[in-house]
């Protein structure tokens, strides 16, 4: 199914021909695992055994709740670099009655931070907030798993006690942040070999500590982490090395509902979560998008329509939060004001007119981050995003309990008041048509989530394009300075006859010819007329996308521990 249905928007694919051309070349380098059809859900993960963990509990006819966090306690254990128990997690859930729920486990200063006296830092001690995975994941669970929380974690806590081979971007990064790891006695003694050097790709992992973790959260659940011996070991590390968490911030903190916010894109209902996630963003994003006709233009001129969209978006997160502030983000009234201030190729300001709009440069930060998605045959979904903030984190580990610790604090997302939640890109969206889910996505890599999340709903429902090729195809970004950074990667970026179409419009441009650095998203779609879920993981990660179906085909044994 393609999520396009109007003449219209047939039309606008016919102008992207190039654009899905290039997606294919880039399609045809996912692996068997990266993509999945099947008429009994799907889940899609950043690390294939993750995504394992997940489709396990559908398959013992669990839910997409169940799922999803049995994948996200999972992710937490084989992509440590990216995300952690020790981090925060964004989740929206669409259940099988059509309510859509959100759940914020972010991470909170505590109310006796004080910003004016507190130490600067990127890591560290000084950056560590108050965790929110657990009581996000076990929320989730206690509201609408069907599962035992013991047979949900049991994978995680298996990869934690026995091990897992290091994927060859999961070694990299541990290799990258090997000089902070060695910092601190705990960290250095998971991620470093005895004499210092960090593990290479295709090694074992083995983290004792952190199963024991899980499995104490497995039998005593929010309670052991967040007022148990879990509790009381965070607090008296964290406390001795002079951090302003203490036993009362960890007892005191709760998941609590997200604010739902919604919009409508070319007769498509999108729907996601306010701050301190940016699904007003993407909304407003979008809002101002549909003001243009994407097929009076090029491919390339189209995308430079939504870099300039978000640069225009992504201001109004200082002022979100409210109702007054959420209704503005998502009034298509308000976007038919800031309109003019796109350039396309029929709207170009003369010399000396307005300059391009930059992103907000606090919330800027690229590269980090983990998403998943799960989908079940009841009509449940769940987007998931989850993150410790930078590579690894704070660096941090308390001796014997085994996880990282999110970056929150020390400057790290701006100056933050006591009992404030760090705010991000964070974008968990879902797509609906006529009140059927028809996609749910998120992404990884900091403020470039706004880009890939925003990038593949309208090549979907503009472009008429495939999951697969949606998730291939080549994006842009828009930069803090108000450059245009365009994915220019040999063979599967734009082109230079792209290039200068972009440039002509009087924008600048970044080309980055890098994998990976453009956001990572995964994704669950749904075709309503043959009752099949497509599951897409990107192909610029070493992520996965499978379902009971996929892992029957290859006789439902689980993949090589990789």
């Amino acid at each position: 199914m393609r999520i396009s249905t109007s003449r219209a928007t047939r039309a606008v694919a016919l102008t992207i021909t190039a654009l899905a051309l290039v997606a294919s070349q880039k399609a045809t380098a996912q692996s068997a695992l990266q993509t999945t059809r099947s008429q009994s859900g799907a889940v899609a993960s950043a690390h294939p055994l993750a995504t394992e963990a997940g489709v396990r509990m559908l398959e013992l006819g669990g839910n997409a709740a169940d799922a999803a966090v049995a994948t996200g306690f999972a992710i937490a254990v084989v992509e440590p670099t990216m995300n952690s128990i020790g981090g925060r997690n964004q989740i929206l859930i669409r259940l099988p009655n059509g309510m859509v729920r959100g759940i914020d486990g972010t991470t909170q200063a505590p109310a006796t931070y004080n910003p004016e006296t507190a130490p600067q830092a990127s890591y560290g001690y000084p950056v560590i907030a108050v965790p929110g995975v657990v009581a996000g994941l076990l929320r989730l669970h206690n509201e609408h798993g069907s599962l035992p929380l013991a047979t949900v974690m049991a994978p995680a806590i298996d990869y934690a006690e026995n091990g897992y081979r290091l994927l060859p971007g999961e070694a990299g990064r541990q290799a990258a942040n090997a000089r902070q790891s060695a910092e601190f006695p705990a960290t250095a003694a998971i991620y470093l070999n005895a004499d210092g050097t960090p593990r290479r790709a295709g090694e074992m992992l083995i983290q004792k500590d952190y199963a024991n973790t899980l499995r104490a959260i497995a039998k005593g659940g929010a309670d052991e982490f967040y007022h148990g011996t879990i509790a009381k070991a965070m607090a008296a590390d964290l406390t001795a090395n002079k951090t302003a968490v203490d036993m009362a911030a960890i007892e005191n903190y709760k998941a609590v509902d997200a604010r739902i916010v919604r919009s409508t894109y070319r007769g498509y209902e999108i729907v996601g979560m306010d701050v301190p996630t940016a699904g007003s963003v993407v909304i407003q994003a979008l809002n101002v998008m549909e003001r243009f006709d994407p097929k009076s233009m090029s491919a390339a001129q189209w995308a430079a329509v939504e870099g300039q969209a978000l640069g225009i978006a992504s201001r109004e997160m200082r002022v979100l939060g409210s109702d007054t502030a959420a209704a503005r983000a998502t009034s298509k009234e308000w976007a038919g004001q800031i309109a003019p201030k796109i350039r396309t190729p029929t709207q170009i300001p003369k010399e000396g007119g307005p300059s391009l709009p930059a992103l907000d440069p606090v919330f800027d930060h690229e590269g980090h981050t983990t998403h998943l998605t799960a989908a079940d045959t009841s009509g449940m979904f769940v987007a998931l995003t989850q993150t410790l903030g930078p590579n690894m984190g704070s660096s941090v580990v308390t001796p014997g309990l085994g996880f990282l610790y999110a970056a929150t604090l020390g400057g790290y997302l701006g100056k933050m008041e006591p009992g404030e939640r760090a705010r991000s890109f964070i974008s968990p969206m879902m797509v609906l048509k006529d009140g059927v889910p028809v996609l749910a996505l998120g992404a990884a890599g900091g403020a470039r989530i706004v880009s890939g999340v925003l990038e593949v709903i309208s090549r979907m429902i503009d472009g008429g394009m495939s999951l697969s090729d949606a998730l291939a195809a080549p994006r842009v970004h828009m930069n803090t300075n108000g450059t245009l950074d365009l994915e220019t990667t040999p063979g599967i970026g734009w082109t230079p006859a792209d290039v200068e179409q972009i440039k002509a419009l009087g924008i600048k441009v970044t080309e980055t010819p890098r994998a990976g650095s453009f956001s990572r998203v995964h994704a669950v779609q749904f075709d309503a007329a043959t009752k099949t879920w497509i599951g897409g993981a990107d192909p610029d990660w070493e992520g996965s996308a499978q379902s009971p179906a996929s892992r029957r085909g290859r006789g439902g044994e689980p993949p090589p521990r990789q």
